[in-house]
């Protein structure tokens, strides 16, 4: 028995505000929007482009739109209008009551999608979280009926409304969420916390740039799944990469970003985030086929500045130059964007190059040491040869000098080491 879902009848709707939107900049938004809703399972008959010099508070768009809208959605049989902007719980209500049909914003499609895409049981209690956050303030007064009955002991409250007992109990859901997500951090941070010995970096970019592509173009043992859609990836996958000379370090593929990502979104996904805040070296993936590119690379750089990561070392990706046009300018990126490497993941172009370059910002943050450690603290030996690129063991007596590598982060922590034991500070 074919059990496939039919895909929903969708018409896009956006608005034109020039001149800080124009109409070119609109219609490149409902592409994107276009995407998203193929994503969730809706195909797109129409997309309607309304200029005005304010938005419409009662139904975004003006009257005149919206009867064209309804005259539309009634001859086609369309089951969701699909806004570009959020909209009000006033406007929504106006709309659903005129256009009689699904409404939902951008905001509210995307968390549609990541309900759909979330795999782990950490990344569901987030969308949930996401979702309740967002539809809390947007609860509808649909059992008015009710609003007058009266409670007893025992009961839900004298004059409690239908819509309150549903807040309450939505409140009771986030804080429940809230706490288990908060579990799960903890126990992120004790199954990750020998990460903190490693030099880590941390795939970025705007979704469908191609991440996880390159992620398994960097190390072919991965084996991660890559779909050419958006928000193919929620879940953090962390794996080993070895680079020249031996050198090994830590790459983490991340959630792709998007324009307007929903603040609600980013709060409830700063778990799964925090991969990114915890790199030492961001590789920023760029769609460099993309038409706006350049707009996609502000978003980037907007949402990490969110996330207060703008300082970290940071390697331009420019992926997918297999699908550039021969005019593309190649000279003028380079100017523009520095540590910038061209690559296609799927065909494997520029691979080797990439690895060069992140050997050589992994050699940067490398720091070579000596030191004279007795025979008896092989527990330290043995971390030196977890933690640092040994280069050198010269045996003295009882006593081994070593002379290794090792990140600037670790340090710290060999110094620390070395001060507990009672060994003297050793020269760089």
């Amino acid at each position: 028995m074919d059990t496939k879902v039919a895909r929903e009848k969708a018409v896009l709707v956006g608005v034109s505000r020039p001149p800080e939107i124009l109409k070119s900049q609109v219609q490149d938004y409902l592409s994107e929007l276009e995407q998203l809703a193929d994503t969730a399972g809706a195909t797109v008959l129409h997309k309607f482009i309304q200029e005005r010099t304010q938005l419409d508070p009662a139904f975004y768009v003006g009257k005149g739109k919206v009867n064209e809208l309804a005259t539309f959605v009634k001859a086609k049989g369309v089951d969701v209008v699909i806004f570009d902007e959020d909209l009000s719980p006033v406007q929504v209500r106006n709309l659903e009551k005129t256009l009689e049909c699904k409404i939902i914003d951008r905001t509210a499609l995307i968390l549609q999608i990541f309900a759909v895409h979330a795999k782990s049981a950490q990344a569901k209690l987030q969308v949930e979280l996401a979702q309740l956050e967002y539809f809390l303030p947007r609860l509808t007064r649909q059992w008015t009926h009710l609003s007058k009955q009266k409670g007893g002991i025992g009961t839900k409250g004298p004059g409690e409304t239908q819509i309150e007992t549903d807040r309450r109990l939505v409140w009771q859901r986030i804080a429940t969420l809230k706490r288990k997500l908060s579990e799960f951090d903890k126990q992120h941070h004790t199954q990750t916390k020998w990460r903190d010995n490693t030099i880590r970096m941390a795939l970025v970019g705007y979704t469908n740039a191609g991440k996880t592509t390159l992620m398994n173009a960097l190390c072919p043992k991965a084996h991660l799944k890559g779909e050419n859609q958006l928000f193919a990836t929620l879940d953090t996958t962390t794996r080993q990469l070895t680079l020249q000379r031996n050198k090994h370090t830590l790459i983490s593929d991340t959630v792709g970003f998007i324009r307007k990502l929903p603040h609600k979104l980013v709060e409830s996904f700063k778990s799964t985030l925090q991969e990114v805040r915890d790199a030492d070296i961001l590789l920023h993936v760029v769609d460099s086929a993309h038409p706006n590119y350049e707009e996609q690379i502000q978003v980037v750089e907007q949402t990490l500045a969110e996330l207060n990561v703008s300082s970290k070392v940071t390697i331009t990706v420019f992926n997918k130059i297999d699908l550039l046009p021969n005019c593309f300018d190649f000279v003028a990126v380079k100017e523009r964007y520095p540590n910038v490497v061209f690559t296609s993941a799927e065909r494997g172009i520029g691979i080797e190059q990439l690895k060069s370059m992140l050997a050589s910002v992994l050699e940067s943050e490398f720091q070579e040491r000596t030191v004279r450690v007795h025979i008896s603290d092989y527990k330290f030996i043995s971390l030196l040869h977890d933690t640092a690129e040994v280069l050198e063991k010269n045996y003295d007596g009882e006593y081994i000098e070593v002379r290794f590598r090792a990140p600037q982060k670790m340090l710290a922590q060999l110094d620390a080491k070395m001060r507990k034991l009672g060994m003297p500070d050793s020269p760089a």
